[in-house]
């Protein structure tokens, strides 16, 4: 796998939210479509611009555009990591369905956690 695509209202100013969060840089731009990965290689985030985009609902309800993915972002501090990505224009969900997870939409509603990996593994 080579990348994961969000559709947005606006390919470019999405791609550049999440370049300032992950610090990755452009791997192609162009006006409908920006790709970003980190440096020493591997997957990678692509962005589209979809004019009909519906921002999704996330805790999902029957009536609205049910979220379909999110992404899982490691840190090493939670606090200062959820004040950063607020910062740069992401926004936390009321619903926290776990303690050592902060679940946050990005610009155009899409969730994603920030989380501290804790236990076996950490």
């Amino acid at each position: 796998m080579s990348a994961t695509t969000l559709d947005a209202p606006n390919a470019q100013e999405l791609a550049r939210f999440y370049t300032d969060l992950l610090g990755w840089p452009v791997r192609k731009d162009e006006p409908d479509w920006v790709e970003i990965a980190p440096s020493d290689g591997g997957a990678g985030l692509s962005f589209q611009t979809e004019p009909l985009f519906t921002r999704p609902q996330w805790p999902a309800t029957r009536s609205g555009q049910q979220m379909m993915t999110h992404l899982d972002i490691e840190v090493d501090e939670l606090p200062p990591a959820v004040e950063r990505a607020v910062a740069l224009g992401a926004t936390v969900a009321d619903f926290q369905p776990q303690d050592d997870v902060r679940v946050l939409y990005d610009p155009v509603g899409h969730p994603f956690c920030l989380f501290v990996r804790t236990g076996a593994g950490a």
